[in-house]
Formats: C-alpha cells, sequence, structure tokens
C-alpha cells in the first residue's frame, strides 16, 4: 500500500484533545458532545504545507491509508509556548466603543484577534492574546480516509482554507504548455489569486489565473484601433 508524501492531497478524520477533553474533532457525535455547533466533516489538506499545525503535520508523511494514528505533541509543536508580551492591559473605553461589557473568562475578538478577558479592575482590563491551547500538550487521534486526485476537489480545499469561502473557477488545458490552468470568474479575488497562485502551483501542478474582463480586452482593441488610426493620419499629412 503506498504511504503519504508532501504535497500529497488527503482527506483526514481526527480529534484533538488537551487534558483529555476534546477541542476540535471532524466527528459529528463528538463535536455534538463538546456543544460544536459547526458542521463537521473530515478535511482536505495538502500534506507538508502547514494547513494542520506543525507536529500534525509533519506526522502525515509515510503514514498508510485507513490506519489508525495516534500523536503526542509538546507545545513547540503545537500551539507554541506562552508568551507574556501577549498579555495587556486595555481600556475599558475601548470595549464599551464596540457595546461589549467585558467579564472574567469572556472571549472578544479585538484587531483581528480572538482575546480572552482575564480581570477587569476600574477602567482597565487585562487581556491575554495567547492561543488558548499555548503553552499546552496536545493529542490527536486520526485516520487518512484517502488521497485526493481530482482537481476540483482539491481547488476547492486549497480555497477554503485559504480564502475561507468557494469562487467560481474552470479547469483548462492550456494547448501550448501542455498544463492545466485553474480560471477563477471573479475580477475581486485576483489580488488574494496573485499572491498565493506560486505556491498553489507548487502544491497541486497547476496554474492560476483570474479571467480576464471582456470588456478590458474590447477595450485594448479599441485603444489599438485609435492608435492605428492616430498614425494612419500622421503618415497622410507628412505627406
Amino acid at each position: 500500500m503506498p504511504t503519504i508524501k508532501k504535497n500529497d492531497f488527503i482527506e483526514i478524520e481526527f480529534t484533538g484533545k488537551s487534558n483529555n477533553e476534546i477541542f476540535d474533532t471532524t466527528d459529528k457525535q463528538e463535536a455534538k458532545s463538546i456543544g460544536l455547533e459547526v458542521e463537521v466533516k473530515p478535511m482536505i489538506v495538502c500534506v507538508g504545507n502547514q494547513m494542520l499545525i506543525k507536529g500534525f503535520d509533519e506526522s502525515l508523511e509515510g503514514k498508510e491509508i485507513n490506519k489508525k494514528y495516534s500523536i503526542h505533541l509538546t507545545p513547540d509543536k503545537a500551539y507554541g509556548k506562552r508568551q507574556p508580551g501577549l498579555l495587556k492591559i486595555i481600556p475599558i473605553k475601548v470595549f464599551h466603543q464596540q457595546n461589549m461589557n467585558p467579564v472574567p473568562g469572556m472571549m472578544v475578538q479585538l484587531d483581528n484577534y480572538i482575546a480572552k478577558i482575564l480581570s477587569v479592575s476600574g477602567g482597565r482590563v487585562s487581556v491575554d492574546f495567547n492561543n488558548p491551547l499555548a503553552g499546552k500538550e496536545i493529542d490527536y487521534d486520526f485516520k487518512i480516509t484517502r488521497i485526493v486526485s481530482d482537481d476540483t476537489e482539491k481547488v476547492n480545499a486549497l480555497q477554503e482554507f485559504f480564502f475561507k469561502m468557494r469562487f467560481d473557477f474552470e479547469i483548462k488545458q492550456d494547448e501550448k504548455s501542455k498544463t492545466k490552468k485553474v480560471i477563477f470568474k471573479k475580477q475581486e479575488i485576483k489580488p488574494f489569486v496573485d499572491i498565493f497562485k506560486n505556491r498553489f502551483k507548487e502544491m497541486t501542478g497547476l496554474d492560476f489565473e483570474v479571467e480576464e474582463v471582456k470588456e478590458a480586452k474590447q477595450e485594448k482593441k479599441e485603444n489599438k484601433q485609435e492608435k492605428s488610426k492616430t498614425k494612419d493620419n500622421s503618415t497622410t499629412q507628412s505627406q
């Protein structure tokens, strides 16, 4: 049976625990037991590309399909050590301006970071920006259910992980280069595609681009015709 290698796309089931308490899972029953309301399902990830935490990702190479595995991770291979510099004191008015009433134990989002309220004293709020699992040892039970070979599944997995949503695309064969191209329809995501396209190509072997707007093509054509007319008029006048 073939073993998993770097850049393989795999479907994986797992449950993560800290101090024997589940903090993440792809199992519906276990998710229900911890009150996880979002719909859970097996993940599709590209091995060796940090789509899972460091130690978990590194453990996947060499594994076999449909075998059950367990791993134990120290903080340096999981969510890192706790950093005292991430403990902050914030004026309570900052929370009031966002219609929040901070209380100890409350989880809040500030500056795109999830933080935990440690204490509230007068007009000062002590906030911890460390990941709740920082400094903790982690255990994972997991099983790789299949190797994903379908290009559409691969692209959608990358979209969900890096873009946090899906956009329409099509996959075409480039006759000149004999390579496949993933062509997105929405112009709005071009900056993101430009950022990730080289990395995506390393992971999938596919080229990534955003479809050129037809209006833009027409405008280029009109500009070219206008330049040609100007040139012809200039030549006539010189004669």
